[in-house]
């Protein structure tokens, strides 16, 4: 089993954006659970856990194909979105990689939407299921 995080800044999504976001988790592949963590900025170090890959999206990040993305949910991971500040740069550093969504700056709602779409879309692709389409 894929055992992925999503750990983000909490704060309160618009009815929309938590809609969307769940709906995408709760359908993910059999193998593939996704633990959303919401953590308040000042704790965020001390939530993140130390036996994943720690993944930090950043805004001058690196940019990934779908195929690229999904071949880094067959090992633990951890995925981080930061608040409006950003990542504290000691996260950044502790990354195994820095990726980014968009080389636009995105609404927190608006990255946690495209982060659960695109791992929905990633585990859909390992398991072959028809939702994407090349």
């Amino acid at each position: 089993m894929a055992r992925l995080q999503v750990v983000a800044v909490a704060s309160s999504l618009p009815g929309w954006a938590r809609s969307a976001r769940d709906g995408y988790l709760r359908r993910m592949p059999k193998g593939y659970e996704v633990q959303l963590v919401e953590v308040k900025a000042a704790k965020f170090d001390q939530q993140i856990p130390r036996q994943s890959r720690l993944i930090a999206l950043d805004e001058r990040g690196k940019d990934l194909t779908t195929r690229q993305f999904a071949a880094l949910l067959r090992e633990p991971t951890a995925f981080v979105i930061g608040g409006p500040d950003g990542l504290d740069p000691a996260i950044k550093k502790r990354a195994a990689l820095l990726l980014r969504l968009s080389a636009l700056t995105l609404p927190h709602a608006l990255a946690q939407v495209m982060l659960c779409e695109q791992l929905y879309r990633a585990a859909t692709l390992l398991t072959g299921h028809p939702y994407h389409r090349e």
